[in-house]
């Protein structure tokens, strides 16, 4: 194997916020991080991986409220149990902490300061959102109403879900408040804004850079399909499209007050992302290292956040500009991944599909069968991935315990009776040299964060493997006497190849690889222990069963006890809670003001590069459009619409839909409570071009 050199790596997972439970979305992320950071301690580099509680904002400080306790007791329970879960599905952090820390404030109130210094920070009076029946200033996620770019209902005030605007809660259209559903009134407030848009350039630079790595290797600061969206938010000409940041809110709040400034607080965006340096300064007071290795400006350190999409303009924006203008390091990569889906739709309470780790555990489920199925699933683009429980089931008894498992429990009894546990020197078997030759490739693919093509390819040399099995049928050998040498020989190959796929499989299968290694009788396994093999006469212990299969039980199970934690409906609900609520009133005005069209389905097709897109060519009568429609998981054969009469909504304005093209409209579909679209059809009657109405 090509010697390596040793490299030092901060890594963190996006805060998970205080104030609900883990649940399988989380996990995608805290997963792919933690094998990442298991597979570069297992080539022998020094990566450390922290994380922390986010604990501040308006959604604790009410949770806690309402539950009568201080917030600071809130989130300390709230962090054993996310804590809790974390370890259960042996997430290995080498810190995990809590952004109400005395190290987070010091750093929030520094980095403001320097910024404050460097002439980035200034305070204007603002018209913001107030909530006369709570008597308070309402935070962005606590109003919501219409996006003011794209009219999608039940948006939060700071950004839309659906089209990926940000804007500010002013600009929502027909507001209300969240916390108790009244009509905000604007009122006068002063606050401190980090000037953003001054940093465009730089950002511009960043977004489009790469580092080159101690090894030679040179990282992109952001995967293509990031760096796409963020050339439409800062325009590639110089055309800054920037919005400077409010990063103050005002009291009652809980977090940190701004030095200076009475009653106003930092926005927890603000002290989230700091939170990543409060972890690990709280790692380096614990185990004597120096954190300005890592994030000085000169620091030639790695350091990557492993992210969900949903806040890549945080991460890719924010967050840069603030280390680089208060005199710090940039990250040296932003890997965002998509969401979770299970069956194909949305997780959904009412159908059991929302799934908590807590309740996985608890059903007695084996967390390693979700870290492989996860890892099966990822890669390195930003792409939605789905939980398919029939498959998972399939997946996982055929691939780790059809498979894998079975090649150390197929050989060892072999071993352990016939060679009293001792192994023959293989090292020059084809077999073997077979698996080692693949050292590299699976590396790089890990490396890569190309998890599913990992699996692929570990899972092709399983196969060869097992057919090595059953060509030379052990089994039969041990009938012949003669043969024992030759049994010596195919045993000891089978074991060692189970050794070294131990290692290939260790970054996504911790505990098995420690129990695969105390089977192997080694202190623990390492990468270079895929390119050699055991010495002759080593002695193995006694094999004692890796994993049991899944039982379509269990998957029901599971299912049934997240339906029986869903919350009951309010008696006063006038829909089923497994239905989106009505939205805020609107106007008959406002209903004018949407075009609605008959258009014929002239093609339709999947997106390349996109898990939820459909592109549609639509017919409206008077002329021809392009319309993008997030669809994909509801029609797996898309041609099936072609020659459909559908609705659509033709006086949106154009909107760019990354690297796929400009959608020129939005077709109609109705949300169901299975969380599956449906296309709306119009009557046989109906022409393309017809206005609805």
């Amino acid at each position: 194997m090509t010697a390596t050199p040793k490299r030092k790596i901060l890594v963190t997972s996006a805060l998970p916020y205080a104030n609900g439970s883990i649940h399988l979305g989380h996990m995608v992320e805290h997963i792919q991080t933690d094998i990442w950071v298991r597979f570069q301690k297992l080539r022998g580099h020094t990566c450390h991986y922290c994380c922390a509680d986010d604990a501040h904002g308006t959604p604790v400080m009410l949770a806690a409220e309402k539950q009568g306790i201080a917030p600071e007791d809130m989130i300390a329970r709230v962090r054993e149990e996310h804590l809790a879960d974390f370890t259960g599905f042996h997430i290995g952090y080498d810190n995990y902490y809590s952004t109400h820390s005395p190290e987070n404030k010091q750093f929030s109130e520094q980095i403001y300061r320097a910024l404050k210094a460097n002439g980035k920070i200034e305070s204007r009076v603002i018209e913001q959102l107030f909530d006369p029946e709570k008597q308070m200033f309402l935070p962005d996620r606590f109003v919501k109403g219409e996006c003011p770019k794209c009219r999608a209902q039940d948006q939060y005030g700071d950004n839309c879900e659906a089209c990926g605007a940000t804007y500010t809660p002013a600009e929502l259209i027909n507001p209300y408040s969240a916390v108790s559903g009244a009509k905000p009134e604007l009122r006068e407030s002063e606050h401190f804004f980090f000037k953003l848009g001054e940093c465009a350039d730089y950002l511009r630079e960043w977004t489009a850079g790469s580092t080159t790595l101690a090894n030679g290797r040179v990282q992109a600061h952001l995967q293509p399909e990031a760096l796409n969206k963020m050339k439409e938010w800062l325009g590639e000409n110089g055309d800054n499209t920037l919005s400077d940041w409010d990063i103050s809110r005002d009291a009652p709040y809980f977090g940190f007050e701004i030095p200076d400034a009475p009653g106003k607080y930092f926005y927890v965006w603000l002290d989230a992302p700091v939170g990543y340096m409060a972890s690990f300064q709280n790692l380096c007071e614990r185990i004597g290292l120096n954190f300005d290795d890592y994030f000085r400006a000169d620091s030639d350190a790695e350091m990557y956040h492993f992210i969900g999409k949903d806040i890549l303009y945080f991460h890719a924006l924010f967050w840069p500009a603030m280390l680089k203008f208060s005199g710090h390091r940039a990250p040296t990569a932003v890997f965002a991944h998509g969401f979770l889906t299970v069956d194909g739709a949305k997780m959904s309470k009412s159908r059991g599909t929302f799934i908590t780790a807590k309740s996985y555990l608890e059903q007695g489920l084996n967390p390693e069968w979700m870290r492989y199925y996860i890892a099966a699933k990822l890669n390195s683009k930003i792409e939605d991935i789905d939980l398919n429980l029939n498959d998972f089931i399939g997946r996982v008894n055929s691939d780790l315990v059809g498979k894998y498992v079975n090649i150390a429990a197929r050989a060892a009894g072999f071993v352990a009776k016939r060679f009293d546990g001792r192994l023959r020197d293989v090292s020059g078997s084809p077999l073997i040299n077979q698996l080692v030759e693949q050292s590299e490739q699976i590396a790089a693919d890990y490396e890569n964060r190309e998890y599913a093509k990992a699996m692929r390819d570990i899972m092709t040399l399983a196969d060869a493997v097992n057919e090595y099995t059953d060509a030379n049928k052990p089994w039969e050998l041990a009938k012949q006497p003669e043969q024992a040498a030759r049994l010596h020989e195919v045993c000891s190959e089978l074991i060692n190849a189970f050794k070294i796929l131990s290692v290939y499989l260790s970054p996504v299968l911790p505990k098995v690889a420690q129990q695969a290694a105390a089977f192997l009788n080694v202190d623990t396994l390492t990468w270079q222990d895929s390119t050699r093999t055991l010495s002759e006469n080593h002695i193995i212990n006694p094999y004692k069963h890796l994993m049991h299969r899944i039982e379509e039980k269990q998957v029901n199970d599971l299912i049934e006890a997240n339906k029986a934690a869903a919350p009951a409906p309010e008696q006063n609900e006038a829909q089923s809670s497994a239905y989106e609520p009505v939205a805020a009133q609107c106007s008959f005005d406002d209903f004018l003001k949407v075009d609605m069209r008959v258009a014929k389905v002239l093609n339709c097709e999947a997106v390349e590069g996109s898990s939820k897109l459909l592109k549609f060519s639509l017919d409206f009568g008077f002329e021809q459009r392009t319309i993008f429609s997030g669809i994909a998981a509801s029609y797996p054969e898309p041609a099936v619409l072609i020659g459909k009469t559908v609705i659509a909504v033709a006086n949106f304005a154009p909107r760019k839909m990354a690297k796929f093209g400009v959608s020129e409209g939005m077709i109609l579909s109705a949300a169901g409570a299975d969380g599956k679209l449906h296309l709306l059809e119009a009557h046989a009657g109906a022409q393309a071009g017809d206005k609805v109405g």
